[in-house]
Formats: structure tokens, sequence, C-alpha cells
């Protein structure tokens, strides 16, 4: 891998840690619960690119296998979530 690709790389999880932060923040002030239910996925999804990208920093493909699992777990919580939102917080009818 080339120097400046790598350095890319590096620059890129920096920009995906420090977006992480701010939505943490987003997180834990939000007004209501789907501004964090939506903070709390792009947690998610902000790790499953970190993941990624480090997999291919360290020539780890095994990594993205992890990557996977996680964007389908976070997604199938996010539905769950906004199902349980949308029924009103009540159980099935």
């Amino acid at each position: 891998m080339s120097g400046w690709f790598e350095a890319l790389l590096r620059g890129v999880l920096t920009v995906l840690g420090a977006s992480a932060l701010l939505t943490l923040v987003r997180l834990i002030i939000g007004p209501t619960l789907p501004d964090r239910v939506v903070a709390l996925d792009l947690i998610a999804l902000q790790m499953v690119g970190g993941i990624a990208v480090y997999a291919m920093l360290t020539h780890e493909p095994g990594l993205l296998n992890v990557a996977l699992v996680l964007a389908i777990i976070s997604s199938l919580g996010t539905i769950a979530i906004a199902r349980y939102l949308f029924q009103g917080g009540k159980g099935e009818p």
C-alpha cells in the first residue's frame, strides 16, 4: 500500500472518530427519542465504516464480516425501535 493511501485511510479514521463524538453529543442531548434512535444508528454506521477502513489498513479481510454483522444487527434494532414507537409504545394488539 502506498504512503499517501495509508495517510488517507488514517485521515478517514480520524474524521469518523470526530463525527462519532459529535453524534454522541446528539445522542446525549437529543430532545426526543427518535433523535436519539437516529443518533445511535448513525454511531453504529460510523463504527461499521471505521471497522471497514481499519480492515483495509491492516490487511485483515476477516474484519469485514464483523462490520457486516454489526450493520445487520444495527438496522434490525432501528427497525424494531421504529415499530415500537409507531405503535405508540404499546405491545402487540
